[in-house]
């Protein structure tokens, strides 16, 4: 996504263009509306054309059997009427189609939405769904956001198939008979007011079978992950009873919604249908010369299919009613979840901040200090290599600064104390572990993570653009399980460019260099003085190649911690210096036997 693109994203999102907000999704939609009403008008107001042929069809079949026509007259008029029906057809396809488009791409966006704020927010840790487990939270709002989409489609499709179509029906009633007309509109009406005081009735049986269906989900979870567990204690059969009940519940709530949601659709039709016993009559009256108006056998024929068709209309508003009812309900529960995501308040007021570390220590339960008294201070912009031997707590170390470890000493960023429940860790510190962690999806998905933006220069900052643009679709290639297989030096990177993309005040990279040449180490340093001038880095690394450019370095060694300069550490610690020669005369060699 180009940055004019997201520019256009944020103006779209104004005051009055809230993200929960119904109105902003339509809008979002609105060259496809246009499309579905041009299309969907077409279609519906051609449907009314069908009753009318067919009354004259049956009439013209009057007038051949009377020898007044003949058969080609009947072939004209069939031509005719398949041409309009292929027409209307057509229309109705292409209504159908940017129907589904529209509810794909509202329900594609509320749920990117969704994502986003689920990445900023602690689903586990937020007060109003403390006794609740994330994998039933999860079912739960992804299928409030479907019904949600899937509502705003049906609400779509029913003012063109419904309303639209019903006006037109209407009209042609009026123009045969204005008082049979108002006389058979008795019956419809009484569907569409059943069908709206049912409604609550089917939102509640459908609320529960959606509950019942996310304990389902967390008891098969529960029952996979511990079953070893339940087997060793002897609990198995208790478990599956458990289950069992869980599965029972589910079916008999299941069952009562759809019945609700679908059974009572027939009784809707037959009300509606009523008024064809007036129609009957009081048609028949016309047809004999009796009645309000004269009618032919076509006018007859036509005034009553056009009502059967209007009808049939009328009993299906019920499941417009009932979309619209569930999509409400739906909306009501993942709307806290639709506005723009919750930025911490403690990454605002320590964004570009000093890292002050003083008399750090940590030690294992029940072991000596891995490491003690660390202290040094660094400002935004400052790279810190840590290295040392090997076992000697590099990581551990890089690992305080996201909370995995409780410390002794004090770890102050912008002079807020980095501690307590992990919560200023997880806004303040990007990190990148020695073993990179990619999820199969697209190498865009595993940059950016659902969130909007260009991947592009992270790419080129960690010296990726040209390999993935090789790949088969570029950004979009799925990487991954059943994807391209990438390198250990490429996943390394694309986890380094994830990093770089959700910029933090504070950044851990855990031997970010470890499968890359040489030159390209070089490339990706000078990447990161320029990514990360509002930032503090530590480097961790056992390779020294591009430590004569940290602005401070920490020699880690029995438990000590040396810090200082380059040159300092080349001048006062032996094995730093030994360590370094060593690294640099085997460079040199691998550079003199290439060159041969």
């Amino acid at each position: 996504m180009t940055k004019e693109k997201m520019n256009k994203e944020k103006k779209g999102c104004s005051a009055s263009e809230k993200t929960d907000r119904v109105l902003f999704y339509f809008r979002k939609e609105v060259w496809i509306l246009l499309a579905v009403t041009i299309t969907g008008i077409l279609y519906n107001v051609g449907l009314a054309a069908g009753p009318w042929f067919e009354g004259q069809l049956v009439q013209c079949l009057c007038d051949i059997l009377s020898r007044r026509r003949d058969a080609g007259d009947m072939l004209k008029l069939a031509a005719w009427y398949g041409a309009v029906i292929a027409f209307v057809q057509l229309m109705r396809f292409l209504k159908r189609l940017y129907v589904r488009k529209f509810a794909n791409n509202t329900g594609k966006r509320m749920k990117m939405t969704i994502y986003r704020n689920l990445l900023h927010q602690d689903l586990m840790h937020r007060n109003a769904h403390q006794d609740e487990e994330a994998g039933a939270m999860m079912t739960r709002i992804l299928a409030d956001a479907d019904a949600c989409a899937e509502g705003m489609r049906k609400f779509t499709t029913e003012v063109f198939d419904t309303g639209v179509v019903m006006v037109a029906y209407l009209g042609m009633l009026l123009t045969y008979d204005v008082r049979l007309t108002l006389l058979s509109m008795i019956f419809p009406p009484a569907a569409c007011l059943l069908a709206e005081k049912l409604k609550v009735l089917v939102t509640r049986n459908a609320a529960l079978s959606r509950e019942s269906s996310a304990r389902l989900n967390s008891a098969t979870l529960e029952r996979v992950t511990h079953g070893l567990t339940y087997r060793l204690y002897g609990r198995e059969r208790g478990c599956e009873k458990a289950y069992e009940a869980d599965l029972t519940d589910y079916e008999k709530k299941a069952v009562r919604a759809n019945i609700w949601e679908n059974a009572m659709q027939p009784v809707y039709q037959v009300i509606s249908m009523i008024s064809s016993v007036l129609i009957l009559w009081f048609g028949a009256q016309n047809v004999l010369g009796n009645g309000w108006v004269s009618w032919d056998v076509a006018a007859f024929t036509t005034f009553f299919a056009c009502y059967l068709k209007l009808a049939v209309k009328a009993s299906k508003v019920a499941k417009l009613f009932n979309a619209v009812q569930k999509a409400r309900v739906s909306w009501n529960r993942i709307r806290p979840w639709l506005g723009e995501p919750a930025r911490d308040p403690l990454l605002r007021k320590i964004c570009s901040a000093d890292l002050s570390v003083r008399s750090l220590t940590f030690s294992f339960p029940g072991q000596k200090p891995l490491f003690s008294q660390v202290s040094f201070q660094a400002e935004p912009g400052e790279i810190i290599g840590i290295t040392g031997e090997i076992a000697c707590g590099k990581s551990t170390l890089g690992k305080l600064f996201l909370g995995e470890f409780p410390y002794e000493g004090e770890i102050l960023l912008g002079g807020k104390r980095l501690s307590g429940d992990g919560k200023a860790f997880e806004t303040c510190t990007g990190y990148l572990g020695h073993q990179p962690e990619l999820f199969s999806g697209t190498i865009e998905e595993n940059i950016c993570l659902g969130e909007p933006g260009d991947v592009w220069p992270v790419l080129r900052a960690v010296c990726m653009e040209a390999e993935v643009k090789a790949l088969p679709r570029g950004i979009h290639t799925v990487i991954g399980s059943g994807g391209v297989r990438l390198s250990g030096g490429q996943q390394a990177r694309i986890a380094l460019a994830r990093t770089l993309y959700f910029r933090k005040p504070l950044l851990v990279l855990d031997d970010p260099f470890s499968a890359v040449d040489p030159g390209t180490e070089e490339a990706m340093f000078s990447s990161l003085r320029i990514w990360g001038k509002e930032s503090v880095i530590l480097l961790i690394s056992h390779r020294l190649a591009m430590f004569p450019q940290m602005d401070q370095v920490l020699w880690m060694e029995n438990g000590r911690v040396t810090a200082g300069d380059h040159n300092l550490l080349m001048d006062t610690v032996p094995q730093y210096r030994r360590l370094f020669e060593a690294q640099r005369k085997e460079t040199d060699e691998h550079e003199e036997n290439r060159k041969k």
